[in-house]
């Protein structure tokens, strides 16, 4: 669904299901506690004329204190009643903004971990992190406060002015009539801060991500010596930032002393007009106490208007920015027809003259591939830097679609398998690595939760890191910093092997994962792989002849095209790209 078909507050309401009715609730107590207001200023006038200034004030005192100690307590009592409704609406309205902010957070984060591969080449980590939090609270802010304040402004407005013009129509229209000049004031304010609170969003989202960057790539900072140079670049971002920020409160504070003039120019029309019909007798003094005890109540609202059109600018863009993921939706996706396959997969996998161009590129990254690799088959991917070895393997798993041609698993068009039996069937380890901050345990059983020690054990052995890990402090139940800092590259690389392995995958796709290893771990791997305790395809990038020499096919790409397929010996043979790979890494010797 596009989030053009729903306003902001729809959007609201429609995520405030389950809390509904309570949040109705709480905003028709702010219309009761406002209406409130009214009680003690109309209690004030009747004590005053009766009992203060009326012809009959003695009298009155002296023959109906009753009266006048009920009319004291029931001021107390509405006071004290007002204070606990004011609590619980406060409470009831908190309650529903945490309720829908979890629910909100969740579906965001729901909808970006079942995003494609292009969504995550659009989006920034920052900017997405910027999304799940600052925008979020502004959400939030919205559902506890604004709507609130402004319920609370309007009923409290409108229940002052019903009663001013019951007192006297004269003073009420008197006093009401600077409100289109502050409402004026406000229109233009919201012309400007609009966009002022667009782009300070931009330049938060810009500043998270400079950071997000930094400290993910920490070790590249220091191994440059460039802290200073990222600081001064932050700071940058930051200055930024600061400097919308400040545009942004400035743009209010330039709008304040107009509305802060007018609404403190209603007590002086009040003492005018008031003191005027006094002298001619057309308002008692009671009436003029509680004109004066409310007054408040008409120029607070006209004050508070300014801070709550600034915060709904806030969330206007905000929300835009949210509800943009929360509305978004992956391209690649379940047919509604998709073959369910919940069995093994025996692991056959064939191109069918594929093509690829990715959505943000101009030229095509491979060219009418056809290849076959069989159940059980090891076939290696060799060629130059940049020839489309990755982007060709990304296809099997649907990471992304071919804008031509056929991938079958299983004589299959995975177009037309569900996503989820598709995935859970492949192994993929890839030469730049990602451990969890985990332990070494958790990292191999990622794929699989359910897995037995001894098998994490056994699926460690595999790919040569059950050593290494068994000279550690605490074993596999040693803890891997972010992204596996405190690991060198060939150890991170033998875990995410294992972890490939541990899902007894029907296809391994291995995409130079043994690069940082050196050549005798290299060969245990070899020979660990060939000695599975489960049948596998193996789909094998590498650039070691050690590594590729054993491959029952060997598919050497050049430019996005297959070049050169067949065994080790058939393409040396051929004496093409393949027999000088050779002879290069062997000093001719074979």
């Amino acid at each position: 669904m596009n989030n053009t078909k729903r306003s902001k507050m729809a959007w609201l309401w429609e995520n405030m299901k389950g809390y509904r009715v309570i949040y109705i609730i709480g905003i028709l107590g702010t219309v009761v506690y406002n209406a409130m207001q009214l009680t003690v200023p109309m209690v004030t006038q009747k004590i005053v004329d009766l009992f203060l200034t009326g012809e009959k004030a003695a009298e009155n005192l002296n023959n109906h204190k009753d009266l006048f100690y009920k009319l004291i307590i029931a001021m107390v009592l509405l006071t004290l009643l007002r204070t606990v409704i004011v609590y619980l609406v406060c409470m009831d309205v908190e309650h529903v903004s945490q309720k829908v902010l979890y629910r909100v957070r969740n579906y965001l984060f729901h909808k970006i971990e079942h995003q494609d591969m292009n969504f995550y080449g659009t989006y920034r980590t920052g900017d997405l992190m910027t999304r799940l939090t600052g925008d979020l609270d502004a959400v939030r802010h919205m559902v506890a406060w604004v709507i609130r304040v402004i319920v609370e402004s309007f009923s409290l407005l409108a229940a002052t002015a019903v009663y001013f013009f019951y007192m006297d129509w004269r003073v009420a229209l008197s006093i009401l009539a600077i409100a289109p000049f502050i409402f004026l004031i406000i229109v233009m304010f919201k012309k400007q801060v609009a966009p002022r609170h667009k782009e300070l969003r931009e330049k938060l989202a810009h500043m998270n991500t400079a950071a997000q960057e930094n400290i993910s790539g920490n070790r590249v900072v220091k191994a440059f010596a460039r802290e200073e140079y990222e600081i001064e670049k932050f700071n940058q971002y930051n200055e930024e930032y600061s400097r919308t920020n400040r545009k942004t409160a400035m743009t209010w504070l330039t709008y304040y002393p107009y509305i802060e003039s007018f609404a403190n120019l209603m007590p002086v029309v009040l003492l005018a007009m008031g003191g005027m019909f006094i002298i001619k007798d057309w308002l008692t003094m009671g009436e003029f106490v509680a004109f004066s005890g409310l007054i408040w109540a008409v120029a607070n609202p006209m004050r508070q208007l300014g801070n709550i059109m600034n915060e709904f600018q806030r969330f206007a863009a905000a929300s835009d920015k949210v509800m943009e993921i929360y509305y978004s939706e992956p391209e690649i996706v379940d047919k509604p027809d998709a073959i369910d396959r919940p069995e093994r997969f025996t692991g056959k996998i064939e191109f069918k003259n594929v093509s690829f161009q990715y959505a943000d590129g101009t030229l095509p990254v491979l060219h009418g591939v056809s290849f076959v690799a069989n159940p059980g088959e090891t076939v290696a991917i060799m060629g130059e830097t940049g020839c489309g070895k990755t982007s060709l393997i990304q296809l099997i798993p649907r990471f992304y679609e071919p804008t031509e041609g056929e991938v079958l698993v299983d004589d299959i068009n995975v177009q037309d398998l569900k996503l989820h039996q598709l995935r859970k069937n492949i192994g993929l380890a890839t030469q730049d690595v990602l451990l969890y901050s985990d332990t070494i345990d958790g990292n191999i059983a990622y794929g699989d939760s359910h897995i037995k020690p001894e098998e994490v054990v056994k699926f460690a052995r595999y790919s040569a890191a059950s050593d290494f890990i068994a000279k550690m402090p605490e074993g596999y139940d040693t803890i891997v910093g972010e992204r596996g800092v405190g690991l060198s590259g060939g150890q991170k690389q033998r875990i995410s092997l294992a972890r490939a392995l541990a899902v007894r995958p029907a296809i391994l796709i291995l995409d130079d994962t043994t690069s940082a290893v050196d050549m005798e771990t290299e060969k245990k791997i070899q020979h660990s792989l060939n000695e599975l305790d489960f049948p596998c395809t193996k789909i094998i990038i590498a650039q070691r002849i050690s590594t590729t020499k054993f491959a029952d096919k060997i598919l050497v790409i050049q430019d996005g095209r297959i070049t050169e397929s067949g065994t080790h010996e058939e393409l040396i043979a051929k004496k093409g790209y393949y027999y000088s790979l050779v002879q290069l890494q062997t000093g001719g010797e074979e």
